[in-house]
């Protein structure tokens, strides 16, 4: 199945995860913050298309993040998987985010290859009849995010 929800509030940021991901076989959409994530993952519930990873930018910038959105994301939806992401690896979600809901981490900035590292222990992409670049090659997914 493989489908991801991608939320950063950095449009080209966003755009590139999304544009990744789908090449590489997963079904992708994106939002800007938080409040927009809870709205999709509740009509994906409701209309019986849940999103098997969501992917987390940490803050907001005037906006709900992360680290508010999880909570309400798990209330929806208490198997939903999450990663989390962000620049401040300072922050103590990001050092102890296993208790904070989220079952992975990636510090901006990150490359592809090491999101899909993350996702496939998640969510295997689904398999492609047309080829498409190794996901699992550093060289082919080194874009940095």
């Amino acid at each position: 199945r493989g489908r991801i929800l991608v939320m950063d509030d950095e449009h080209s940021i966003r755009r590139m995860v999304e544009d990744a991901l789908t090449q590489f076989g997963y079904d992708v959409a994106g939002v800007p913050d938080g409040q927009a994530a809870i709205d999709l993952v509740s009509q994906s519930l409701a209309d019986g298309n849940k999103f098997d990873v969501v992917i987390l930018d940490l803050t907001v910038p005037g906006g709900m993040g992360g680290k508010q959105a999880i909570q309400h994301l798990k209330n929806l939806d208490p198997h939903m998987k999450a990663i989390i992401t962000s620049g401040y690896s300072d922050d103590p979600i990001m050092c102890d985010f296993q208790q904070h809901g989220f079952q992975g981490i990636l510090v901006k900035p990150y490359k592809i290859f090491d999101l899909a590292k993350i996702l496939e222990s998640m969510c295997p992409p689904p398999k492609r009849e047309a080829p498409h670049r190794d996901l699992f090659n550093p060289r082919a997914t080194g874009r940095v995010i």
